[in-house]
Order: C-alpha cells, then structure tokens, then sequence
C-alpha cells in the first residue's frame, strides 16, 4: 500500500528532509504498478511542483493551508469534536488501536495527525487498512470539501 506511504510523506511539513527525498519519491510513484494512472499523473505532477517551487514559499504555504485555518486542520478528530474535552479520550483510543497492531507511537504528534494514520494503513493488510480509513470516510470528505 505505498500509495498511502506516498501520500503520507507528502501531507508531511515541506521541509528540507520531504524536500530531499522528493527524487525518490517520483521514482518510486513512477515505478508503482499498483497506482492507477490517474494517481501515477497527480503524484507526480505535485512532486514536480513541490521541487520547483521555492521552500520558504513551500512552507508558508503549509502553514496558510493547514496551520492557519481550523477547517483545514490535518488532525482529523478536530473535524469530528472539535477542542472539546472529549478529543482526549477519542486521541487515547486511536493510540490504543495503533498499539493493538503493533503501532508504538513515539512522535510528537498527535495519533489523529493525517499524515501519520496514513503511514499506519501504509503498513497494515489491504483489507485491514481499506476498513480502517473507512471508519475516517467523513472526516476525509469534509476535509476534502473544505480544502476545495
């Protein structure tokens, strides 16, 4: 399932690491037989942008999109709760789950962060990971709609 490794690395802060590993990347996206092409051309053509754009523009671009608008927020369970006191308890039972499957997280990240729930299904069974993220539906179309 390296689409989701690949869309992992790429909802990732553009820094000089992500920047780095951009070649790779492509290389990879253009070697995966499991994309379809439609994946394979937006992969791609994002990567080519991300390498061509400026980095501190890159950056200050992240943070206008995600860091600076609550309806954009990578956190998913934001979407859900919101900063209720009831985020707590939904951020420990999603840890919990990644640690029944073998997922310690010691990042400083939260375990809702976009990014890093990809890189779990990344790892995780096809019929496993498609259901995980299925329970995420929601949360993932109304942040499409907001991001669009």
């Amino acid at each position: 399932m390296m689409l989701y490794r690949i869309a992992s690395a790429l909802f990732g802060y553009p820094d000089a690491a992500l920047r780095a590993a951009l070649p790779a990347i492509l290389e990879t996206v253009g070697e995966d037989e499991a994309l379809m092409p439609e994946e394979r051309t937006l992969l791609t053509g994002f990567c080519e942008r991300m390498l061509a754009c400026d980095a501190l523009q890159a950056e200050e671009d992240y943070v206008n999109t995600f860091d600076m608008v609550p309806e954009h927020s990578l956190h998913l369970t934001h979407h859900l709760i919101g900063e209720d006191k009831n985020r707590g308890p939904a951020l420990i039972d999603l840890s919990e789950f990644y640690r029944a499957h073998g997922l310690d997280i010691r990042e400083k990240e939260l375990p809702d962060y976009l990014p890093l729930l990809l890189e779990f299904v990344s790892v995780l069974a096809p019929a496993t990971g498609q259901s995980f993220l299925a329970g995420w539906h929601k949360v993932l179309r109304q942040l499409q709609v907001n991001l669009a």
